[in-house]
């Protein structure tokens, strides 16, 4: 029995890593960036900057307090409806048309001394080059925006007046639930929208993995040794 304690503390050690890895996880105050064009809210793939929506899309954006995760942020309160937004704007030569879906949030995600410029979200249809990007889009729409010197989105029409996706003291905020009456569903912040550049950040962190496998070569040591001990 005393042969098998170290590999059964390493794999205590390693059940208690797995389960606080989820806790470990930060909210971010930030502005995510969501695609419409099936018709329901997916978490973005790509940045703003890097996506090129086609002709009849919707692209949406929701300031909020969320984990950086698409199944933990979000979502854009309005519908991924094209049709609702530009179906009474005419097309032209030359130009696609892209639904825009701006989502200030709500007033308990607003930063300290500020609040939504307004309740409801904001929508618009943007007429832009055929090969224009999604920040493009944005920015035809809903002026003035904010970028930090890492390209991360930090306030679109002006809001928030101060910071940018900062991650969130533990208690500090409340992730705001994703409304049950939209769709399912930051751009990463490589190159403009979630918080940290951390894309999805679905996954479990790297210390966490380091430990995982810090606990792993621990516990084949430990079995190593008490193989070579029923040898002798």
């Amino acid at each position: 029995m005393r042969r098998l304690t170290p590999l059964v503390l390493a794999f205590g050690i390693l059940l208690t890593l797995v389960a606080a890895g989820p806790a470990l996880a930060s909210s971010y105050r930030y502005w995510s960036f969501w695609d419409g064009s099936a018709g329901q809210w997916a978490y973005a793939s790509l940045g703003p900057s890097m996506a090129r929506p086609a002709d009849g899309s919707a692209w949406g954006f929701r300031f909020a307090v969320s984990k950086d995760a698409g199944d933990e942020a979000a979502r854009p309160r309005a519908a991924a409806d094209f049709g609702a937004v530009c179906g009474a704007t005419p097309a032209a030569e030359g130009k696609k048309r892209v639904a825009v879906v701006v989502d200030f949030g709500l007033p308990a995600d607003a930063p300290s001394g500020e609040e939504p410029p307004q309740d409801a979200p904001r929508t618009a249809c943007a007429q832009i080059a055929p090969d224009a990007t999604a920040a493009e889009a944005l920015a035809a729409v809903a002026k003035p925006l904010r970028y930090n010197s890492a390209a991360l989105l930090c306030a679109v029409s002006g809001y928030p007046k101060q910071g940018c996706g900062e991650p969130l003291a533990e208690g500090a905020g409340t992730p705001s639930s994703p409304p049950a009456a939209t769709a399912s569903g930051p751009a990463d912040g490589r190159d403009s929208a979630s918080p940290a550049g951390s894309g999805s950040g679905s996954g479990p962190s790297a210390g966490l993995l380091v430990g995982i496998a810090a606990v792993a070569a621990l516990a084949a040591a430990a079995l190593w040794q008490s193989r070579r001990r029923r040898t002798r």
